[in-house]
């Protein structure tokens, strides 16, 4: 049974955040899907995931490909993936069901701390996963690192 661990965006944003979470998820042995809400947007993010670091190297794809099936990391906007993740990246408010954290090893839900409606549906997430009985955690990075700041 998984987890959901909620990454309040205050200092980086999420292009720099994400490249991070997704390498230790790899380190994990974890197939990943990057859920978001808008398929523009996750053009731009495969886009932004393809211009990372020069010594690191990010294999992923963009929903909608030939070999969708057989991609560490897809970025998609629908709720199957069809890579079969054990992890599951929330970005832009995508949903996210009780059901999925529970089969997951992990679910990440990222979101922007100066973005007031963003930060609320984060709470009505959190709200609505932690009353179904999902674990989760909040982590914020205000101080400069990443730090736990509340657990359920």
């Amino acid at each position: 049974m998984g987890a959901a661990y909620f990454y309040h965006l205050t200092r980086r944003s999420l292009e720099q955040t994400l490249p991070m979470l997704l390498e230790k998820a790899r380190g994990a042995g974890w197939r990943i899907a990057v859920r978001g809400t808008d398929p523009g947007r996750m053009e731009w993010l495969d886009e932004k995931l393809w211009l990372g670091a020069e010594d690191g190297f990010l294999p992923h794809g963009l929903a909608g490909g030939a070999h969708d099936t057989l991609q560490p990391v897809l970025l998609t906007t629908q709720m199957q993936a069809a890579n079969e993740p054990n992890c599951i990246m929330t970005v832009d408010g995508a949903d996210i069901a009780a059901e999925e954290v529970q089969a997951a090893e992990r679910v990440c839900i990222l979101f922007d701390g100066t973005d007031p409606d963003a930060v609320q549906r984060a709470r009505v997430q959190w709200k609505a996963l932690t009353d179904a009985g999902c674990s989760a955690q909040y982590w914020s990075e205000e101080s400069g690192r990443w730090e736990k700041k509340a657990e359920k």
